[in-house]
């Protein structure tokens, strides 16, 4: 049983989940739109909408950390891009849209997308 294991583990070690991760995160601000396995996503989610925030009230520590989560090119796009847009906003900056299943294995698919 499962109970009180939150963290969803994709059969990898830490590094490999946080290396999966934050190439996800990147990818994802960087084109706007992400498809991938609607768990990935669900995972995901919590962890981009963190970084909106953390770029809405940017600050050089802020910024360097997003730095090392995403990369230069996707930290200065969330800050300069992305963020503005969502000033007045609280949360709730991204949404999962579901699609049908994938053809080879069957698996869960899913679309991630910011808010207009």
């Amino acid at each position: 049983m499962r109970h009180k294991n939150k963290i969803k583990k994709f059969g990898r070690v830490k590094k490999q989940r946080n290396a999966l991760r934050n190439n996800l995160a990147m990818s994802f601000i960087l084109s706007g739109k992400i498809t991938s396995t609607e768990v990935k996503l669900k995972s995901l989610k919590p962890f981009v909408e963190k970084m909106v925030t953390k770029a809405k009230n940017e600050n050089l520590a802020k910024r360097r950390a997003l730095i090392e989560i995403a990369g230069k090119k996707a930290a200065d796009k969330l800050i300069d891009e992305i963020a503005p847009k969502f000033s007045e906003r609280e949360g709730g900056y991204t949404r999962i849209v579901k699609l049908p299943r994938r053809e080879g294995d069957g698996a869960k698919m899913a679309i991630l997308e910011f808010i207009k």
